[in-house]
């Protein structure tokens, strides 16, 4: 089986509280992009999962993919045999595109789509709220890649409440300095006077496109700030332009901005690549079907 596995944005980001785990009480609204990791996964015989990954000959990526039991798609594998009592075992080959480092959640992604092939190929048929359990033991995003488009995303982002709006189209940035996720939400401080998503959402919904440029909010991007001079950078840079609204995905380093139309999200991408800020490309949501491709 072959899945196409997205990228997000978070268009929404509010950090509540500390929780005695050690974790944060979040609410996200979290929308898939049509920018895509390939999983090839073959059944195997039992024994040792064969892993292998490697960035797409058009991608410039500096950050090395972690190998072995250091990548969420071994560990997600791992749990749900141990989860399910079998040694069925498999062959997974990755090729990225998604940026690491980059609140973009390639690996949650990943992680999500070797579930869901190994839930198929090793003929398991566990219901999607079976298979959240072990998705939410692997990393926060995960379960989210389990459904079918945006998202408003609680708790530690297990708890997942659909969400169904037209499309955006973004303009994306990626710095060449990642930031790291612990890093960052060490760096913040929970909201004082917490927003919600809620607004947004009507927004969104509502098409109304201007208020939900407006609307947009990270509450780890000042933190960021402090560990990262490229996200001051961005800010002023697509503070500069005609869009919508822009903010930081995740706890960054990559920054968006939602465009108008994919014409004028093609033509800032280009301004944005000359000023040599990193990487800068275009985008748009993705629902259904689209979010996660999957053959046979």
């Amino acid at each position: 089986m072959q899945v196409w596995t997205p990228a997000k944005l978070n268009l929404f980001l509010e950090v509540l509280s500390r929780r005695d785990d050690g974790f944060h009480e979040i609410e996200t609204l979290i929308c898939p992009i049509g920018l895509y990791d390939t999983l090839t996964f073959e059944d195997a015989p039992a024994g040792h999962f064969d892993f292998s990954s490697a960035w797409a000959a058009d991608e410039d990526c500096s950050v090395e993919v972690p190998q072995g039991a250091d990548n969420t798609v071994v560990r997600a594998l791992t749990l749900l045999r141990q989860a399910a009592g079998t040694d069925r075992a498999a062959t997974v080959r990755l090729l990225k595109r998604i940026p690491a480092a980059a609140g973009l959640a390639g690996g949650s992604s990943d992680a999500a789509a070797a579930l869901v092939a190994a839930n198929r190929v090793w003929q398991l048929n566990w219901p999607r709220e079976r298979l959240a359990e072990i998705a939410a033991a692997v990393g926060s995003d995960v379960p989210f890649f389990l459904g079918r488009g945006p998202a408003v995303c609680r708790g530690r982002g297990e708890r997942i409440e659909q969400v169904e709006a037209p499309r955006l189209d973004f303009v994306v940035v990626h710095p060449p300095a990642g930031l790291s996720t612990a890093e960052v939400y060490r760096a913040c401080r929970p909201a004082a006077r917490p927003q919600t998503a809620a607004a947004l959402v009507a927004a969104w919904q509502a098409g109304r496109l201007s208020d939900v440029g407006k609307r947009l909010h990270n509450g780890l991007q000042a933190a960021a700030r402090t560990l990262a001079d490229a996200i001051g950078r961005l800010e002023t840079e697509f503070a500069k332009f005609n869009l919508l609204g822009h903010a930081m995905s995740g706890s960054g380093s990559s920054y968006f901005g939602l465009c108008r139309s994919r014409r004028q999200a093609g033509r800032i991408a280009a301004l944005l690549r000359s000023r040599g800020l990193g990487r800068a490309f275009t985008v748009s949501s993705v629902a259904g079907p689209e979010s996660q491709r999957m053959s046979a």
